[in-house]
């Protein structure tokens, strides 16, 4: 229940009022001078359980059905290592947008908060058969999220059910079935077969970073959240530790599963599977188990789209604020409050990306690298912010964040690294590609505060540069040139990256959208003491 003034906004007694945004119909009782309202926005929000498992389904996707087998061929059975430092570094990725997701409780919040403190600039292939079959599920997705938040939630709360039990089924049958643990070596040269940076390659060729990204979708979900000082934290913490015991558990039953006579025969490198886990099932015996993982292919993919399309359809509609997409994109529904604008928009982009990168391997690369690098505004934003508006609502005040935010930019600028020359600079040049439309946006806006954006943006303009000629002439192990060899390429890139953070932080201005953030965190409710 809540408490207004009566005003023009109230249509007429004992009718109705409609918010702001058109988002909510409420129903009114005058008593006085004062209304009260009451909104079924509340009911409508998401709790801790289903928030859980809206993470889930965005976390546990098709990455564990082929990245265990892909690590593998890249690093070996060192390549359970792999899994370790991506959960890590995602893990301290996230740590610097709890604060922020506490802060600004909004839908889509991710795509906004660096323009707080820095202004807006801030083989497997798909036949033409299978991206006619893509398409209907992408349709089938967004359909799934145009109406409600309650039917998405119903929807992935029993999908993601089903998609942690399918994977501790396989985890305890295979185990059972074969275990050959001399399959992880016995010396540290049996054990990484092919030397030490493959571990870390793995984490991003291999789709383990990707595996892990949707943490976001916690993020993105925000005003849709009920009391998100708490739950935001909580969501992410508990998806990604499940999602990362998962993971590991299932790299170590792929390597000890493998029969020790198929390696020998083939090698890591050479080990030739359609569906690893279910082609392992078969060769064990176990058939039903393979149906069921293939039935699993089917369903762990449609849950994480649907997730997906829920949080990106909110990212981009949040983007609109900022002036510089389209007005449309960002039309609520009255009655539900959802983008369906945006989630429309966003089908079709998905639709033009699936075409342009078919592969699974190639997709999960790019989107991996591509999210890094908007990471690394993340722990730039929280330091920035700690020195602007130290008076700024914190429902969660880290005391290690001034450690963390440079840690966390490390190894993202690390993790974008190991991406290998050809991946890094081509989503680096896309990014690139978006300045003209940045241009065009301010050129109509008069060009009111163009320079200063700019300069505030310059360390990160700069940075991709640095990026991309490190990833030009460093070690041959990342596709470079071998200018700098292995492992003193990472001592490079460490020092850059201490280097442009110091410089990000410093870079912060005050424009509209810090008054704009000000007004979000105006909103916020602390916790009680």
């Amino acid at each position: 229940m809540r408490y207004h003034r009566e005003n023009s906004e109230f249509i007429k007694n004992n009718q109705f009022y409609i918010d702001h945004d058109m988002r909510y119909i409420k129903q009114v009782t005058f008593l006085g001078r004062y209304s009260i309202i009451s909104s079924n926005r509340e009911n409508n929000k998401i709790g801790l359980f289903q928030l859980v498992m809206l993470a889930l389904g965005s976390l546990i996707g098709s990455g564990w059905l082929f990245g265990s087998w892909e690590a593998a061929a890249v690093a070996g059975p060192a390549a359970i290592l792999s899994w370790v430092i991506g959960g890590l570094i995602i893990g301290i990725i996230a740590y610097n947008y709890i604060e922020l997701g506490t802060m600004f409780p909004e839908s889509g919040g991710m795509s906004k908060y660096a323009q707080y403190s820095h202004g807006f600039l801030a083989n497997g292939r798909i036949t033409s058969q299978g991206l006619l079959v893509v398409f209907a599920f992408i349709i089938i997705f967004t359909l799934l999220n145009y109406w409600s938040v309650s039917l998405l939630t119903r929807f992935t709360s029993f999908i993601s059910i089903f998609k942690i039990g399918v994977p501790l089924l396989t985890i305890t049958l295979l185990a059972l079935s074969s275990f050959h643990p001399g399959n992880y070596g016995h010396s540290l040269e049996t054990f990484m077969p092919y030397g030490s940076a493959p571990i870390f390659a793995a984490t991003s060729v291999s789709g383990i970073i990707f595996s892990f990204n949707a943490f976001q979708t916690v993020i993105n979900m925000g005003s849709d959240v009920k009391k998100p000082q708490k739950n935001i934290g909580r969501g992410i913490a508990i998806s990604l530790l499940i999602s990362a015991v998962i993971y590991i558990l299932l790299q170590s039953v792929f390597i000890t599963t493998i029969s020790p006579k198929l390696l020998a025969a083939h090698g890591w490198q050479g080990l030739n599977l359609n569906s690893p886990f279910a082609d392992l099932a078969i060769l064990l015996g176990i058939h039903w188990l393979s149906v069921l993982l293939y039935m699993d292919a089917f369903v762990s993919p449609f849950g994480t789209g649907v997730s997906f399309v829920a949080s990106s359809g909110r990212a981009l509609k949040a983007m609109v604020s900022n002036n510089h997409i389209p007005k449309f994109l960002g039309k609520l529904d009255e009655k539900y409050g959802i983008p369906r604008v945006a989630m429309v928009v966003n089908a079709l982009l998905s639709m033009v990306m699936v075409s342009i990168f078919p592969s699974w391997g190639t997709l999960a690369s790019v989107i991996s690298t591509a999210t890094l690098i908007a990471y690394l505004t993340g722990p730039i934003t929280v330091i920035s912010l700690r020195d602007m508006a130290p008076d700024f609502k914190r429902p969660v005040k880290s005391s290690l964040l001034r450690v963390m935010a440079p840690l966390s930019f490390v190894l993202t600028s690390l993790a974008a690294y190991w991406a290998k020359w050809q991946t890094t600079v081509e989503v680096i040049g896309v990014i690139f590609l978006g300045i003209p439309f940045y241009l065009f946006y301010e050129w109509r806006s008069g060009w009111a505060s163009t320079l200063k954006q700019l300069k505030a943006a310059a360390w990160m303009l700069v940075y991709l540069l640095f990026l991309s000629l490190i990833s030009l002439i460093g070690s041959s192990e990342f596709n470079g040139l071998n200018w700098i060899h292995y492992p003193l390429d990472f001592v490079v890139i460490i020092i850059g990256a201490l280097g442009f953070y110091a410089w990000g932080i410093n870079s912060h201005i005050f424009s509209k959208y810090f008054r704009r953030a000000a007004r979000v965190n105006d909103k916020v409710k602390m916790p009680r003491q």
